[in-house]
């Protein structure tokens, strides 16, 4: 408790800096929840696209339900089916009238026999895809085959792409952080460098000495983080409604807020670390 009543007594004494050094910790905290949202959202977006049928064949007019059995019967003995999935001319009528049932008109324009059959599949590995596209392609009751592996490759490439920009910048503001609050805290610390050495002198140990500044750098980074979550939480639940439009169903948002909570958890820790490495480091030298 006395360490703490120190620590608060040298933040209002010099309260621009304390301001700077929170303010460079929400900066870096900011950040650290806006490529965790992009992070978590991506690979939420590509899960939803692989857990989807990532081919799907169309059969010709003439194509028989014999053509149809043999034709899984061959995907099955490959082994690299996940799931197959039939779909005839008169299940794909039902889908159009449920996806355009608002348009009249586009319903009237269409019957079954346009319609042609299909079969959704999806694969236990992406890797895969070409293999078993290749296959329907040769198959000569297919008229055409489209999958998505160029949508999930693409996702999975900027999110890759997002992580290497997120940490290499995150990394940037941890160590700026670092040394912004080492220097505020060095600062104070020179003030009370005739302090310390009669401290010492008194057989005060190291710790005794170092905890109101470790406590000091914990709570700029504790309130930079708070405020730099809050306000990535905010604006997360801001834009939800635009970025759902832009999804058009994929179902990433509204966010967890169990997964925020966990997020300011972690983000709580690494915020009392680098809080703590950043005023030992800030004493060190007047502890030799």
């Amino acid at each position: 408790m006395r360490h703490a009543k120190t620590s608060w007594k040298h933040i209002r004494r010099s309260p621009y800096q304390a301001i700077a050094a929170i303010f460079i910790m929400l900066l870096t905290f900011l950040s650290i929840s806006v490529f965790a949202f992009i992070v978590v959202g991506s690979s939420m977006i590509i899960s939803y696209f692989e857990s989807k049928p990532q081919v799907t064949a169309f059969f010709k007019d003439e194509a028989t339900q014999v053509d149809v059995d043999t034709l899984r019967s061959s995907l099955d003995q490959t082994g690299k089916v996940a799931t197959m999935k039939y779909v005839s001319k008169e299940e794909a009528l039902e889908i159009y009238k449920e996806q355009n049932k608002e348009d009249p008109l586009l319903l009237d324009l269409v019957t079954e026999d346009i319609l042609p059959a299909s079969i959704e599949i999806s694969t236990t590995q992406l890797d895969d895809l070409d293999e078993i596209s290749e296959t329907l392609k040769q198959n000569p009751s297919i008229s055409e085959v489209v999958y998505q592996k160029d949508i999930v490759s693409t996702l999975t490439a900027w999110t890759n792409a997002i992580r290497i920009i997120g940490v290499t910048l995150i990394a940037t503001l941890a160590l700026v952080s670092i040394f912004i609050m080492m220097t505020v805290i060095g600062f104070k610390v020179a003030q009370k460098k005739d302090e310390i050495e009669i401290m010492k002198l008194l057989s005060a140990t190291n710790w005794y000495i170092r905890w109101p500044f470790v406590i000091e750098g914990i709570f700029y980074g504790v309130v930079g983080t708070v405020f730099g979550w809050l306000f990535a939480s905010a604006g997360l639940l801001y834009a939800t409604p635009y970025l759902e439009t832009f999804l058009q169903g994929v179902p990433v948002l509204p966010a967890s807020p169990l997964f925020l909570f966990i997020l300011l958890g972690i983000e709580l820790l690494i915020a009392v670390v680098l809080g703590i490495i950043a005023s030992s480091l800030a004493v060190l030298r007047y502890l030799k």
